[in-house]
């Protein structure tokens, strides 16, 4: 989650069930924990379709949207806006310029066999309940898109980049962009952070640009972070937030990433790993 200082990576993810594209709506009665009791609405995306599900280690949420075969389960609570928004930005990420078909297949044969999955939850005792990544609803704010990039920002933006750089890059491409130390990406990590460090420094050496504090974070939760920050804000999503994370990150536009962390901004721009280029709104296709 991201309320101006990004939190650690969370839990890691679970299991994969369906095809890679939406399939037709199943009515069925479905529970939540006794929260909610219903029919599934299958919504009025023109891409995605919200169906219902029995997918083992997910029975806690009712329903789920599959994108491009990587699934988004919601608990009952979960408003199916905030669901299919969090499909929209999924979409964005891997389908970067829209076309219909993933821009990078190894990175999507990587999060299929690596089970990558992402669920939503509403109240917090549901927060952490499920081995995969998670998203709060009331983190995902869909107007931040609309608003000029201003005001509560939009944790769907993180949380998913998270699974596609946890399961996907990492397992794709991993003397690169593994999240252990001595890949491609570990190393500008160590440079940003102004040393290797596997524990946090206190204080981080002056000159850091990287300086995430929480002592939950392993290593490798800091190099996911890390991704997270560096991509944002190459795509333009920091550009208005330097105050708010300036605790942790510093270089909170593309020019200063391009300008000052020359080994994260070649990673991130290099042909072969395809990672996009363009910011998601949520408009997926649209």
């Amino acid at each position: 989650m991201d309320d101006g200082v990004a939190a650690p990576l969370k839990n890691r993810f679970g299991s994969w069930v369906g095809s890679p594209f939406p399939i037709a709506p199943l009515f069925l009665l479905a529970s939540c924990g006794g929260d909610v009791t219903g029919p599934i609405d299958p919504g009025s995306d023109p891409n995605f379709t919200i169906v219902a599900h029995s997918d083992q280690g997910f029975t806690e949420t009712n329903r789920k949207v599959e994108v491009f075969g990587v699934p988004i389960y919601a608990y009952a609570t979960v408003e199916d806006v905030k669901l299919l928004h969090a499909a929209n930005i999924m979409a964005q990420y891997l389908d970067n310029n829209e076309d219909g078909i993933v821009d990078n297949s190894t990175l999507l044969s990587a999060l299929i066999s690596n089970n990558a999955a992402l669920y939503m939850w509403k109240q917090e005792r549901q927060a952490g309940s499920i081995n995969a990544q998670d998203l709060g609803a009331d983190e995902s704010i869909p107007a931040w898109h609309t608003n000029g990039h201003t005001g509560r920002f939009d944790a769907a933006l993180e949380e998913i980049w998270h699974v596609i750089t946890h399961s996907g890059f990492a397992n794709a491409y991993p003397t690169a962009l593994s999240e252990e130390a001595g890949t491609s990406l570990a190393n500008a990590m160590d440079i940003a952070r102004g040393g290797h460090f596997q524990s946090i420094p206190s204080p981080y050496p002056g000159g850091a640009w990287y300086t995430y504090d929480d002592q939950t974070c392993d290593y490798g939760c800091m190099a996911g972070e890390y991704i997270y920050w560096a991509m944002t804000s190459v795509l333009g999503a920091q550009e208005n937030r330097a105050g708010e994370i300036q605790q942790e990150w510093k270089l909170n536009t593309e020019a200063k990433v391009r300008q000052t962390d020359t080994a994260v901004y070649e990673l991130l721009t290099d042909p072969e790993y395809v990672f996009p280029t363009a910011l998601p709104d949520g408009t997926y296709r649209r």
